[in-house]
Formats: C-alpha cells, structure tokens, sequence
C-alpha cells in the first residue's frame, strides 16, 4: 500500500483559523439570521433574488444564494448554516466565463471543503453564455467585468453579504481558481490586493490576448497547407508522444512515462521522417510538430509568444488543436476566432473575421496586444499585496496543451527580477506539475490539495514546501509523487516503489534552464502597464488609452 495514506490524512487536518486559537472568540460561529431573510438585506447595485437552505453538491447544509451586481454581475453564494469557520472563499471562471458555478479547483481534500464549513462565491463575470464571445459586441461594461471588476464587486458584495448574515466579516479571505480562473487570481493580487488573504492561481491565462489570439491561431495555421488541409492529424500523437519518451523520458532517473523537466528534453521531430512504417513522420508532418512545440513566429524568426509554446511530452493532449479528420474544427481555432472577432480590438465586433485576416508581424502584433492594458494580468509588480500580508501559490502544469507553462514562467522570472527573489520568497511559490495537462489530467499525478498549503501560510505562518500529487485511474491511487517548489524537482532515492511518493526527495538542478524569455512581447510583462476602463457614449475609454513600451 502507498505510504501517502498518511500524508494525505495530515493534509486535512488543517488547524483552526489562527485567531480563533488563540482568542476567547467561539473556533465557529453561527448564522445571525435565517436564510430566507437574505433576500431583505439591501446593498447599493445588489439584487438578491433568492435564498434557500439546501445541501445540494455538499457535505452539510447552507443558504444558497443567487443575485445580481449592477449592471449584470451574477452572484452565487454556499453560506454555511452551521459551524461556518470564518473563512470566505471566491472561486474562478474559466475560458470567457459567463457561467457561475462554484469550483473547487484542487481543493477537494480541503479539511473546510469536506465538511462544508466554508463560505464560498463565484460571478459569471458581468456577462451569460454566448461563448463565441459575441457577448462582447457592442457591451463595453461586460468587457470591463470580465476583465477585472466582476469578481472584485463580487468579493465586496459576498463579504457584506457574509457580514450580514453571520454578524461578523470573514477572519480570513480566499481566492482559487485555474485557467482563466487563475488570471483572475493573479488580476486580484495586482489591481486589488486587499480583496484576498491567500491566492491559489493555476494555469493562469495571464498574458490572455497574446493566447487566445497569435498563440491559438499558430496552433491551428502551422498545420494547414497551402490548400487549407491539415498535414497533421490526431493519429500520429500517440506514435509522437512514444519518440519523445524514448529519447528523453530516463533523463530524470526514471522511466515512467513522464518527463519532470521538459525543458531538458531536446527532441528532434525530424529523425522520425521515413517512410518504411506506421512509426514515420513526411517532412511536412515533422515540421508542423517543430512549429507547434516552439510556437508563433514571424517570417523572420521572430517570437510572437514566448519560446516553447507546447512542451515535449503533452502530445497525447494535442488534440485541442490537431483534428482527427479534415474538415473538423478544433478548440483553438474557436477561442482564437472568439477573441479576434470581439476581444482582441477596443471597440470592434467583426463577426466574419478568419484566421488567415491574422498576420503573423511586427506590426500586427503590437496592434493585436493593445487590449492587454485591460485584460491581461502580468504586472509583475505585487508589492501591495506582499506588505499587505498576501500569500500567492501559483501551480502549471507542465504538460498543458492549452496555456503555456512558459508563460507562468516568463511571469514568475518577472516577478523575481522587478521584486527581488528574497521578496518573493517571502510570499510567493510556484509549483509546476510534471506530465499533468490543463488544470488536471494528462499522463502524470494530477489530483492534489492546493489550498490547505495556502491556508496555513495565511494563517499560521507556515510556508509551504512539497505537494503530494496522486494519479487516480478509475477512482484508485496509482501513483503518487511530491512536487517541490520551483526550482526544485523530486528525484528518486533509490529504493522501493517509483510510485510511492515517499521514495522521492527534493533535488535543486545546479544549472538553470537555458530556456529564456526574450521574445517580442516580453515588455508586456513589466510595472505600470495596466489600464483603467470605462464607458464613455457606449464605447470602452481606458487611461491610458494604449501600450508604450
């Protein structure tokens, strides 16, 4: 049996907030109100429309909430009915949201989450469905909110909602979310560092228009030929994926299947071209797997994204952009035609835009990127949120085939570099989790507890260190490996299973990765660049009113 049992039972006994602890305040408190009297609590801009008592999708009962922040924000709630903890926590909204379901993104095992003694709320983010973007056209408030305002709104209306209903605010306030969930975690600790305590932020789309426009876009023309057929098709991935293995995957001292540090892997695409078995490549087919794996370039080599946009490694997951047939339309193909048409231009809705109106220059990039004043969040500069107590996980996965890696890198090597590495130490991890795929699955341990470590740095002073991930095919643990903060990976010490967590210890390579970030967007991840917003005659006005680099 995997020694991890043990480890796991540690992870949920988080300990009690730490002013509980140590005051004569009651460790829980109880509502002050019945729910149904929510529904009489007036907030400027707040309609609360509903408020009911259930135990649906949780472990105990609470006072579910629904309503509406002017304009447009949705606003659900879990308010717990009984033994509430204190503790307040938001969660994310992933892709262009739209929806609002609360999610507990990695933290299941939470000790809170388990027995339901946690307040939590999401937003749709000022905008409903509509995911072709199209929501945007002619809604510049809703861009706003989606932007950056709909969960900050959110996060002051839930806490007074709390205030109200429990007789007092939360001692402590969270955030969790992944994917776009994730850039709105780190869009809080940069435009509002007081809203949270402790942040949890995976996957995060931060540098979001270069993305979901040049990245995307890339993913789906680098494949196509001049006639507009695909030259790579999804039944080649599996054949992709056992190259790279056998050239790469016993570099970490393990062979298992993934690969802890694809950056070491220096795979040649091009010595698979042959023509005598099922295990070949055609030139034209290696060549798209060369393109696809370094990412968007100009004509004259020039990086429209930052260096290694899909790492070795993550090719069974490349069916996000490479069909299975010709004719089908992949996922980047619409998130890039979403964002061009709607997003990517202040003031444009062009619903017939294609892809191929992209052009991969200079020129074209620095105007595409212009909306990142508004809507991406990699300012790298969380001085604010560092003094005032905020404590920051953020976790990739290094095998994501939707968001890059390299682009929580590029952000978190920005943040060193602005802050200093001993600031960021201070109040700041991030954890990148070899062989797991966007937010969650893939070839590696993808299931893990990301916020009983955030809690315990907010509220007992306890840093963070390793992460045990665990692989869970058809509802059993097969493997399970710790992740260390970066820059450290697990290496196996030699003895007992390679399965077993336990037989893992950190290792700190001597060397850093010769992967860097100098590429043509890099000054997006700078101090200073982000803008404010607002509707002037039914058009988005920001100050300032573009990027100057």
């Amino acid at each position: 049996m995997l020694r991890v049992v043990a480890v796991v039972a540690a992870l949920l006994l988080l300990p009690t907030p730490a002013n509980a602890s140590s005051s004569h305040e009651p460790r829980v408190v109880e509502p002050v109100m019945n729910c149904a009297d929510v529904t009489g609590i007036h907030l400027p801009g707040v309609t609360i429309k509903s408020a009911t008592v259930t135990s649906a999708g949780a472990p105990a009962p609470y006072c579910a909430v629904t309503g509406t922040i002017a304009p447009n924000n949705t606003i659900v709630m879990r308010l717990p009915t009984q033994g509430w903890t204190k503790r307040y926590l938001q969660t994310g909204c992933g892709g262009l949201c739209g929806s609002s379901t609360i999610n507990y993104t990695q933290a299941a095992t939470c000790q809170p989450i388990v027995d339901g003694t946690i307040a939590s709320a999401t937003t749709d983010m000022g905008h409903q469905g509509q995911n072709d973007g199209s929501w945007a056209a002619g809604n510049p408030q809703a861009q706003i909110d989606f932007a950056y305002r709909g969960v900050h709104v959110t996060s002051v209306v839930a806490k007074e909602i709390i205030k109200r209903f429990y007789g007092r605010s939360p001692a402590y306030s969270y955030f969790d979310g992944c994917s776009d969930g994730g850039r709105e975690a780190v869009m809080e600790a940069q435009r509002y560092p007081d809203d949270f305590d402790g942040i949890a932020a995976g996957a995060p789309a931060s540098n979001i228009v270069v993305q979901n426009t040049f990245h995307h876009a890339w993913n789906v023309l680098a494949n196509k030929d001049a006639a507009g057929n695909y030259i790579l098709l999804a039944d080649k991935l599996p054949v992709i994926h056992n190259a790279v293995l056998a050239a790469c995957d016993g570099l970490d001292g393990v062979v298992d299947g993934v690969l802890d540090d694809p950056r070491n892997c220096h795979f040649d695409p091009y010595a698979m071209v042959c023509s005598s078995s099922a295990s070949c490549l055609t030139r034209a087919q290696a060549t798209v797997v060369r393109k696809l794996h370094d990412g968007a370039t100009d004509a004259f080599g020039n990086r429209l994204e930052q260096p290694i946009s899909h790492e070795w490694g993550s090719e069974l997951d490349w069916t996000l952009f490479v069909p299975s047939a010709q004719g089908q339309t992949t996922f980047s193909e619409n998130i890039a035609l979403s964002f061009l048409r709607y997003l990517a231009y202040f003031n444009v809705a062009s619903p017939s835009y294609a892809l191929t109106d992209l052009k991969f220059t200079k020129a074209s990039f620095w105007k595409t990127v212009q909306t990142s004043l508004y809507l991406s969040a990699t300012d790298p500069d969380l001085t604010r949120f560092r003094r005032g107590g905020g404590k920051l996980i953020l976790w990739h996965g290094w095998s994501d085939q939707h968001i890059s890696p390299q682009a929580t890198l590029n952000y978190y090597d920005a943040m060193r570099s602005t802050m200093g590495g001993r600031a960021v130490d201070s109040f700041a991890r991030l954890y990148l989790f070899p062989g797991m795929a966007h937010c969650g699955g893939g070839v590696g341990p993808s299931t893990f507890d990301v916020l009983t470590p955030v809690m315990n740095w907010v509220e007992h002073g306890v840093a963070p260190y390793k992460i045990i991930a665990s692989k869970v095919d058809a509802g059993v643990v097969t493997r399970t490996r710790p992740v260390y903060p970066y820059p450290a990976v697990a290496r196996y010490d030699g003895s007992g299973s390679t399965d077993d967590a336990a037989n893992f210890v950190a290792y700190t390579p001597r060397t850093s990765s010769s992967v860097g970030y100098r590429w043509l967007g890099a000054p997006l991840y700078t101090h200073g660049y982000q803008g404010e917003c607002r509707v002037v005659n039914g058009k988005l006005v920001c100050s300032p009113d573009r990027l100057i680099f």
